[in-house]
């Protein structure tokens, strides 16, 4: 196994995702998510914010509900895409992390364009429009291409402040697993 890179432009490897959740959300922030496409150009995206949902007990998490069709891969190894439709009109995109039988994801909610696309990426369902990402990209190893991460640089400043849209989940709705770099104006909410 390798271990997490250290040097920005190197590929994030499955040792860098299995890892509790809440730590790959903040870990992620400033990596860059790349996305081939067929012509053989790549769209490149530094991630700017953030959700980490942390297994079964986290009442937002999709697992909370136990094991379904739609959340067995987040059972499986760390290091592949968990995505699901949502609202009847949008995907949203999550890496896998932690360790095997245990349903833990990150949830990318905004970024900033480094290469094409351009426009706001401010959002979970902007991000994935703009990159092509719907349910043919479940359940794909995102350690090397056609979608996968690589290392940059970390923010100066980070936030961590509650999910968004997680009012029904009780006590879990008040959890900091949302992380944000502080200064990037590309973030979905403050």
């Amino acid at each position: 196994m390798r271990s997490a890179p250290r040097e920005p432009g190197e590929f994030l490897y499955r040792d860098f995702f299995a890892r509790e959740a809440e730590t790959v959300a903040r870990a992620l922030l400033g990596a860059i998510l790349c996305r081939s496409l067929p012509d053989g150009s790549v769209m490149r995206v530094r991630i700017v914010e953030t959700e980490a949902y942390v297994g079964e007990h986290d009442l937002a998490c999709h697992a909370a509900r136990g094991r379904t069709r739609r959340t067995e891969v987040m059972y499986g190894a760390a290091g592949h895409a968990y995505v699901y439709f949502v609202y009847g009109m949008h995907h949203m995109f999550n890496v896998v992390t932690g360790t095997t039988g245990v349903a833990q994801a990150v949830l990318i909610r905004a970024a900033e364009p480094v290469a094409p696309p351009e426009g706001r990426l401010d959002g979970p369902a902007r991000l994935t429009r703009a990159l092509g990402i719907d349910m043919a990209v479940n359940k794909i190893d995102v350690t090397a291409p056609p979608l996968c991460f690589e290392a940059g640089p970390t923010p100066v400043r980070i936030t961590a402040t509650t999910r968004v849209g997680v009012d029904y989940a009780g006590d879990w709705a008040a959890a900091r697993l949302r992380f944000y770099d502080s200064d990037s104006a590309h973030v979905s909410r403050r």
